[in-house]
């Protein structure tokens, strides 16, 4: 799917973001700088939260919970992970118990696509903006955002 300049991307976002369930994993790869952050902003956005959208690359995860957005969610940035036995130590597990996920470098604790609920975006840099490469997994099945 081409994301020829931030309001595709931005569309792309919302129209997640209004399919997203408690349980799913938006799981989004892609080089640096390639959008996955300005993705996961659309789709806490569209979600309903109003403000700044902090990068989660230091805390390494970022909680959202009602009634700032539409349902729980946990923004999650793995790429200073050295192992995925790590995402279990920092208490993923617990963070995702009835939220859904937004799962930036997801290869770093041990990859989602296994899951039903897993939506996987994987950005490219393009002449013209950006590419989504979209897969989801069962649970997506007539919820795939266009």
């Amino acid at each position: 799917m081409a994301l020829p300049d931030l309001a595709a991307m931005d569309r792309l976002g919302r129209a997640i973001a209004q399919e997203l369930r408690a349980g799913d994993v938006v799981a989004l790869t892609g080089g640096l700088g390639t959008g996955k952050t300005t993705l996961a902003r659309s789709i806490i956005a569209g979600l309903g939260h109003e403000g700044e959208v902090p990068s989660p690359s230091f805390s390494i995860i970022e909680p959202y919970d009602p009634p700032g957005v539409r349902l729980p969610l946990v923004h999650a940035d793995f790429y200073r992970l050295k192992h995925p036995d790590e995402a279990q130590e920092i208490g993923l597990d617990d963070y995702r118990n009835g939220a859904a996920l937004i799962a930036e470098w997801p290869d770093h604790a041990g990859g989602f696509a296994h899951e039903p609920g897993c939506l996987s975006i994987t950005l490219e840099v393009a002449e013209e903006g950006r590419i989504a490469i979209v897969e989801g997994g069962p649970d997506w099945l007539g919820r795939m955002p266009r």
